[in-house]
């Protein structure tokens, strides 16, 4: 802990001592220290800080710095813990499970690969909703999950069983981020050290970027790649500048038929209009107070969406009252109130605010029913907008809606909604909006309402608490008969597993190229994310589904248009199937108990009998089989030496652009998640090898084998590349053979030909997903740089824990205004090394071989330890030399 104790305390709770890093301590002995000012995330920060703080005088006065409210540089934070979805956990467990045997070859001990700090993961991303609409889908469907994944499975078992520190929750439980809200996490966390037991804030890092669910609970966590996240299992520490917190004000309180979703839309529309990037939002204000836990949590989930780290809400009354309602510890609850109150860590709605250097604010008042799209979640709409966005949607595709296709019978016609889902962490972890979503489904069928079966409709809660009180209420009776049955416990349509659609669906929508759309409860809408026929997806609260479900089209004014007829054949209008808040309330306190928590979570480390037959491998060396198209050993160690790069200057010589990319390019684009195409170049290698369409799984599934993975870089089907104009999808142009081909191909023969490749993109590069596999793919493809105008955080970082330098334009200069055509070739020059904030500059010249132009570059790289890191080759060869470094033996 810590070698300097002069600012350690006691706290007596319930019997029992804690020692802890005292910050009123600190507060008497730093001169000019203004703690007590500081937002509430930097007082975490600040207590991380001043635990972990090394015995000298740099440290000592970086910590009084940040107790002044002072700017500080980098720091090195330790999160408690790393938690995992299987999609990243995965591919970060076959990286250790590489790591050891490299451990080996290195003359090192292979038992140094092991997580440091606690690792928690839960299979929640592969479950896909290939049926819906039955009493047996959710069976049906994780039948199929372990069909498809049965090597993956196996293969986490056998992790289960070999690495310390390690905690895995098999399928079928629920998503990763309501599991840990309700379950997983203590906001203060106590344990035995050398002796003494001590206290102090749970924090962590999720390989998943919407982490920040757990924000709403007062728990510091933010979402990383499984890269950053692997070297803090190995005890590394996260490097970063220290965030700039900004506040967002919440007033009044929301109105009659507005939800919690309506709220984080709104917000989602108005802090991404921010440069949120690698900064902190903390929410406060009297608007906060009237929020539950669960709303807050909504809040914090989206903060990717916003462009955020997080969305922080403080410990307050608020958050002890959801730690009794879902059943915590009473010993946890106590101590957390009371490490809170002595840390200046508590929330009091009735004192000033902290001191922001900025701050937002948001008039609940002024907020109205919404949803976001048609292609991204920031594009919020009250409903009444809604069928406008679409109309401009299809304007954009050169196509006008045909009135006449709709007059033809069991016929479909744009702007059908052929996808409604309540999905996602986003929103089942929120009793009142599930309640809501059952109440006015209760309401539809009484008023005689049904969905047209041309809609896929499920529902996917995020635990199975959310099932169990819907069941006990007779709600979920009512949502049956609409078709929402359960399809299972996992992500699902939220991450792209949405499944196929009735096969003369998916014909027509083919045949007659239409337009048709998604309504989810998710957190993204990115185009082909949700499913590849579907262009046009729109995010809504879970009782907005189920209106659109009824509605059966997006072309609907829900306000005011009526959403179907009674038996009476008279209209029948949302207003009137929508329930009271009153009796919202009512049921969420009649059902929503403590016990219904304790009962579910009590069964959290129960597995099915699907995960009981499957047979862990012996041995402490995974037996990787050489054959498999599910998991293979990685590559990222294959080179590894210990050699580190020479970074005191740099230049890259004649290099090919491999894509020239526009603004908002996400990680889906870049590494897709969805089902794999047939005719893509990973679609067509696992048919060279045997496997049939229907076995091809998806891109999520497939992360264990890098010769899928690199195929499907930039593979996604909605990509566009302006290197190749008018076109859709993974091509590119070589040059200067001026062959189009795949994404797959032209690197490959760049490769061959040793010409270093490079990737130019707009704004925004790699939002969205902390998916590695973007810059994993990015690696193995052979990019060297990625220049872009600029970055989210989460990619920039995961580029440089594969070995890719990030840059970025400066001065407004972009592919756009420079004129590329990819027909160049470029040389990228930092004379004076490469350093966080390094200039240098990229010279551009034209097909003949002359100069055309020369504009300025910055290095991304951000801190010391980032730049180490790209020497090193990426984060696994730097931890790799770190821990043989280490080891006395």
């Amino acid at each position: 802990m810590t070698p300097d104790q002069s600012h350690d305390a006691v706290l007596d709770v319930n019997g029992k001592s804690y020692r802890y890093a005292s910050l009123r301590h600190l507060q008497d002995a730093v001169p000019g220290a203004q703690i007590e000012k500081l937002p509430f995330v930097t007082r975490i920060l600040l207590e991380n800080l001043l635990r972990n703080m090394k015995d000298d005088s740099d440290a000592a006065d970086l910590v009084a710095a940040v107790a002044r409210g002072e700017n500080v540089g980098d720091i090195e934070f330790y999160p408690a813990r790393v938690l995992m979805p299987d999609s990243s956990g995965v591919p970060l467990l076959a990286d250790l499970t590489a790591m050891r045997a490299a451990v080996i070859e290195r003359g090192g001990d292979p038992k140094l690969v092991n997580p440091r700090i606690p690792a928690e993961l839960v299979i929640d991303h592969s479950v896909v909703t290939q049926f819906a609409g039955t009493a047996d889908a959710a069976r049906r469907n994780i039948a199929l999950e372990y069909e498809l994944n049965v090597e993956r499975y196996t293969f986490l078992k056998w992790s289960q069983a070999n690495f310390r520190n390690f905690r895995l929750f098999s399928p079928g439980k629920g998503i990763v981020h309501q599991i840990n809200l309700e379950y997983l996490a203590r906001p203060v966390r106590s344990e035995m050290v050398e002796g003494d037991l001590w206290a102090y804030p749970d924090t962590l890092v999720g390989m998943d970027s919407h982490t920040p669910t757990i924000n709403g609970l007062g728990v510091l966590g933010w979402g990383v790649g499984g890269i950053e996240a692997g070297g803090a299992l190995l005890g590394l520490p996260i490097s970063m500048a220290f965030p700039d917190v900004i506040g967002c004000k919440l007033t009044g309180h929301l109105q009659p038929g507005v939800t919690s979703t309506d709220l984080v839309l709104t917000a989602t529309e108005l802090l991404r209009k921010q440069d949120l990037v690698g900064k902190m939002v903390e929410f406060h204000g009297q608007g906060l107070d009237s929020l539950s836990v669960p709303d807050r949590a909504t809040l914090g989930n989206m903060a990717p969406e916003y462009g955020a780290n997080m969305g922080f809400s403080p410990l307050d009354a608020k958050a002890m009252e959801f730690l009794r309602q879902t059943g915590r510890n009473d010993d946890d609850i106590a101590l957390t109130e009371a490490y809170a109150r002595a840390q200046m860590m508590w929330a009091n709605g009735n004192a000033a605010p902290p001191e922001y250097r900025q701050v937002i604010t948001i008039e609940l008042d002024k907020i109205r029913p919404s949803a976001a799209g048609p292609r991204r979640p920031q594009d919020r709409l009250n409903l009444p907008d809604v069928p406008n966005s679409f109309d401009d949607f299809l304007a954009t595709r050169g196509r006008e809606q045909s009135p006449e296709s709709s007059t033809q019978a069991n016929s479909l016609t744009d702007g059908d909604i052929v996808i409604a889902a309540i999905t996602s962490c986003t929103n089942t972890s929120n009793p009142s909006l599930m309640i809501a979503a059952g109440l006015i489904a209760r309401n539809a069928v009484a008023a005689g309402l049904s969905v047209d079966r041309k809609v896929k409709t499920s529902l996917s809660p995020g635990s199975r608490v959310v099932s169990s009180y819907l069941t006990r209420s007779g709600l979920q009776d009512a949502l049956d008969q609409l078709g929402f049955q359960v399809t299972g416990f996992g992500c699902m349509t939220c991450a792209g597993g949405s499944g196929q659609l009735a096969p003369e669906i998916e014909q027509e929508i083919r045949d007659r190229k239409l337009t048709v759309t998604a309504v989810l409860s998710g957190n993204r809408n990115f185009e082909g994310r949700t499913h590849p026929l579907v262009r046009a997806a729109y995010l809504a609260s879970p009782p907005l589904i189920v209106a659109y479900a009824l509605a059966g089209t997006i072309c609907i004014d829900l306000a005011n248009d009526p959403i179907g007829e009674n038996a009476k054949g008279e209209p029948v209008y949302m207003a009137d199937i929508w329930p009271d808040a009153t009796e919202i309330e009512r049921v969420t306190q009649e059902i929503v108990t403590a016990d219904e928590f304790r009962d579910q979570y009590s069964r959290m480390h129960e597995a099915d009998e699907f995960w009981d037959t499957l047979t862990v491998p012996a041995g402490e060396d995974f037996d990787w089989d050489p054959d498999s198209t599910y998991l293979l050993r990685p590559p990222f160690l294959d080179d590894a030496t210990g050699a580190v790069r020479d970074v005191s200057r740099f230049h890259l010589e004649q290099a090919r652009t491999l894509l020239i990319l526009g603004d908002d390019i996400t990680t889906d684009h870049i590494s897709p998640g969805s089902a794999i195409p047939a005719d893509s170049a990973a679609g067509q290698y696992l048919l060279s090898l045997g496997v049939p369409e229907n076995r091809f799984s998806s891109y999520i599934g497939r992360r264990g084998n890098h010769n899928v993975m690199v195929r499907g870089a930039f593979a996604n089907i909605r990509i566009r590349n302006l290197m190749v104009p008018g076109t859709e999808g993974g091509v590119t142009r070589h040059v200067p053979t001026g062959d189009t081909c795949t994404i797959y191909e032209a690197a490959a023969r760049y490769r061959a030909d040793d010409v270093p490749q490079i990737v130019i993109a707009g704004r925004n590069y790699g939002n969205g997903s902390s998916r590695d596999w973007a810059a994993k793919g990015t690696r193995i493809l052979g990019v060297q740089c990625v220049i872009a105008e600029s970055f989210e955080r989460i990619h920039r970082s995961n580029l440089i824990g594969m070995g890719v330098l990030p840059l970025q334009f400066t001065d407004d200069h972009s592919a756009k205004s420079l004129g590329l055509t990819g027909d160049e070739s470029f040389d990228v020059v930092f004379d004076g090394g490469l350093a966080p904030g390094a200039r240098g500059y990229l010279q551009i010249s034209a097909p003949d071989g002359s100069i055309s132009g020369r504009v300025p570059l910055q290095c991304r790289l951000e801190t010391a330890r980032e730049t180490q890191i790209y020497a090193a080759g990426g984060i696994l060869p730097y931890a790799l030399n770190d821990m043989l470094k280490a080891d006395p033996d």
